[in-house]
């Protein structure tokens, strides 16, 4: 008998070079950092395994080079429970990479990526994959693969489907704003997509019903230390999703990245029960800032694998704007 799936996630698998500087340099500065690390990385995988460490059952379909990095990485998602059926690796193509500097002082970033081997995910593979679709609950997508890859996995998946539109793109293709259920971007990928600025949480609400008149169904903003604003499809009212104030940040690398992964396990487990999807995203959110508490990308991400329980009960701070 086939396995069913919790997550299906299409995307991005890159090598990170993390180096820990006491403050972001400035252009053409050059500071001494304190520490150096590598870590697994790239959107898709991140939000892959954020899901397969809550106890989501997952599939990861992406393309690494035929190099060390690359079977490392393999190596590496096996470990971490993801079925690798339809990850492969390409001769002839290095492992996506990306180099990554972290400010010690307040956890911030800057990230460069070269993606290399991920510019190979194509159509025929989200159509090779599509064979899992139908036992699998949810779908997830972003863009640091190519964009048909992902429009197909997108059109031919029938369930719960997240695009995380990042890297956003100035001239958003009609059928990526339209075809997820759920299109989730940060502050600056949603200002990018829309032109419109989003500075304030009313400006947040402003760019989502743009967004919805562009074809969107149910949109997710989220605003890092400002919780997530968030309007369903079927609602005239959108929704500020608050969270506590942060505490000993060390690194914010990943943080939307297990966002997306912990939102994707909780619909996946919780998807066909009465919970809102204000719980949800106040969960997500508070998975999210647990990452950032610990340094790293993947290594930073919870295991709490019996976390869509205590959510049933548990009340977040929910207020309509």
């Amino acid at each position: 008998m086939d396995e069913d799936f919790d997550v299906v996630v299409l995307g991005s698998c890159i090598m990170d070079f993390i180096s820990y500087v006491p403050r972001l340099p400035q252009v053409g500065e050059t500071i001494h950092g304190s520490k150096f690390a590598t870590g697994f990385g790239g959107k898709g995988a991140n939000q892959c395994v954020a899901a397969a460490r809550l106890g989501s059952r997952c599939v990861m379909v992406g393309k690494a080079g035929q190099d060390s990095w690359g079977i490392e990485y393999r190596d590496h998602l096996q470990r971490e429970g993801v079925d690798i059926t339809h990850f492969g690796l390409i001769d002839g193509q290095s492992t996506g990479i990306a180099q990554i500097n972290v400010s010690v002082s307040d956890g911030a970033n800057h990230i460069v990526i070269v993606v290399g081997a991920n510019n190979s995910l194509s159509v025929p593979d989200a159509e090779a994959a599509a064979a899992k679709f139908p036992r699998a609950r949810v779908l997830v997508c972003q863009l640091e693969t190519p964009v048909d890859a992902t429009i197909r996995a997108l059109e031919l998946f029938s369930g719960v489907s997240i695009l995380n539109a990042a890297p956003a793109l100035e001239n958003t293709h009609r059928k990526l704003i339209e075809l997820p259920t759920i299109l989730c971007v940060n502050e600056s990928e949603a200002a990018i997509m829309t032109k419109l600025p989003v500075n304030t949480v009313q400006q947040a609400k402003n760019v989502i019903r743009e967004l919805q008149k562009m074809g969107a169904n149910t949109v997710i903003i989220t605003l890092g230390s400002n919780g997530a604003v968030f309007c369903e499809k079927s609602s005239s009212t959108c929704i500020h999703v608050k969270i506590s104030p942060m505490d000993n940040v060390v690194d914010t690398t990943g943080a939307g990245d297990a966002f997306i992964g912990a939102l994707a396990h909780l619909l996946a487990k919780l998807g066909q029960q009465t919970v809102s999807l204000g719980q949800l995203v106040g969960a997500a959110c508070e998975i999210a800032s647990m990452s950032v508490k610990l340094p790293g990308t993947q290594s930073s991400f919870p295991k709490i694998l019996d976390y869509e329980s205590t959510i049933l009960t548990k009340t977040y701070n929910l207020q309509e704007i």
